[in-house]
């Protein structure tokens, strides 16, 4: 069994020798569609076994066990000609055989993806590191999985990318307290590297007790994400969760008109990080309702991800104080969610939980559609003891939330918590952003003595230095 983390670790550093790659982001999506490959080839092995006449959608000389598996075989200008001219070609412009959503997936992710290495000899040896790994050995299936998480943190602390990693204890938290069942259909309209699917994935997995139940995860589990290197990383991310083909649309989920989503298309769950902050696309806007148009992503995909609710529906989402509060159609989106929706809890973060790349401070979301609010909970989360903020080296734990999970269905006010009616948000004309008003302010009780000392020093210091400028002048 080889070290997995020692494995990536090393073809990152062959990556830093080939002149072609440039920065993370590069070697991230190099090594991205290398995985995809030798991962999908080794599930194409496990498939052959097990059904029989499975012909894989990749023509025989493109899989990764006829060019990439034998450690003597092609390299150089070889290499690098091949993966140029044919691998890359034949694979954006793929043929859709027997498993047509496997085909699209493979299409999609080669036309947004690019080789990137210019030596054909350091791409040999990067090869050969991967080729240690066995995805079908259900230990190292395991141990990559959190080696996987690593990278996707590792990229998105890179503020350049654009990508923005939703920490694994929000993700889970908000799973958990949505509490999806087997059998619901879950979505995340901007899924990102998949993180609350893969959380959705493993909060059912404990449901699964035989081949049926595991038919019917594989079938409900969907995501929309647009940029080409998330949209391959969460491919790859479903594929080493056990997802077969995984439902991700590799398009922006604002683009279809908002009067197009109908029954048939709507979701029993919705967890999701919606892009913030952020301008949409051109003549994006248009596919909503005059008065909800508005440049602002975050609060198109609240009324997308209201849109695409069934009645019942269940959701959890991250949301800036942005969304919060704000008039003009910033107010009517929220109105529209309180008048639509049951907003039954609002967690607030301390703003350092998405360091190192974004600081503003952020809410998770929860509500249900179908019935209007009544009043909401809050819930201030604090940084833990001793704690300034949180950094890269210590992100936000799970544990931290188990304080909300004993009060989540035992609810009382305390120095955290706290209760407002409708009445008081509409007379605040929808304002969410209330403040704490448990809040324990502890009392500042300042040394007059120390003060005036520290003045009188301050004032001689300054005396003395006019009186020596004075002698300059």
């Amino acid at each position: 069994m080889s070290n997995i983390g020692g494995v990536i670790k090393s073809i990152r550093d062959i990556f830093r020798k080939d002149p072609g790659l440039s920065g993370d982001a590069q070697r991230i999506e190099q090594l991205g569609w290398m995985i995809f490959l030798k991962l999908f080839d080794d599930k194409d092995k496990e498939k052959e076994i097990l059904i029989p006449g499975y012909k894989s959608p990749i023509p025989a000389k493109l899989q990764w066990r006829n060019w990439a598996e034998d450690d003597e075989g092609i390299t150089g200008d070889e290499l690098i000609n091949f993966v140029n001219n044919e691998l890359f070609p034949t694979l954006k412009e793929l043929q859709i055989v027997q498993d047509e959503k496997l085909s699209v997936i493979i299409r999609n992710i080669f036309d947004g993806t690019n080789n990137y290495m210019k030596s054909g000899t350091t791409f040999r040896q990067a090869i050969n590191k991967l080729n240690e790994i066995d995805f079908n050995s259900s230990r190292e299936h395991h141990i990559f999985n959190v080696i996987y998480e690593d990278i996707l943190q590792g990229l998105a602390a890179k503020k350049d990318t654009g990508e923005f990693y939703t920490p694994r204890a929000v993700t889970q938290f908000v799973v958990d307290m949505v509490n999806p069942k087997l059998g619901e259909k879950i979505c995340d309209p901007a899924c990102g590297t998949a993180g609350f699917l893969v959380c959705s994935i493993d909060h059912l997995q404990k449901q699964v007790k035989n081949i049926q139940d595991r038919e019917i995860l594989q079938e409900t589990v969907t995501g929309i994400e647009l940029k080409p290197l998330p949209f391959m990383l969460s491919v790859v991310n479903l594929i080493t969760h056990d997802i077969a083909a995984p439902k991700i649309e590799n398009t922006d989920a604002l683009s279809r008109e908002l009067t197009s989503i109908k029954q048939k298309d709507r979701v029993d769950i919705i967890v999701a990080n919606p892009p913030f902050g952020g301008v949409v696309g051109d003549g994006m806007e248009t596919n909503f309702p005059l008065n909800y148009r508005t440049k602002e992503s975050a609060d198109l995909f609240l009324i997308l991800f209201i849109q695409l609710l069934k009645k019942g529906g269940r959701a959890g989402i991250v949301l800036p104080d942005g969304s919060l509060t704000g008039d003009g159609v910033k107010q009517r989106v929220r109105q529209k969610l309180l008048e639509d929706c049951n907003v039954h809890t609002i967690v607030r973060l301390p703003n350092s939980v998405f360091a190192p790349y974004a600081t503003v401070n952020t809410n998770l979301i929860f509500f249900e559609k179908g019935k209007p609010t009544k009043e909401i909970w809050y819930y201030e989360h604090t940084l833990p003891k001793g704690y300034k903020a949180y950094s890269k080296t210590k992100p936000i734990q799970i544990s931290e939330f188990d304080e909300i999970k004993k009060w989540w269905n035992k609810r009382t006010e305390h120095e955290f918590a706290y209760k407002v009616s409708i009445d008081t948000i509409i007379e605040r004309n929808y304002d969410l952003d209330v403040k704490n008003p448990n809040k324990v302010v502890k009392e500042v009780v300042y040394d007059k003595k120390a003060i005036i000392e520290k003045i009188e020093y301050n004032q001689t210091k300054i005396s003395t230095i006019i009186e020596e400028l004075k002698s300059l002048a």
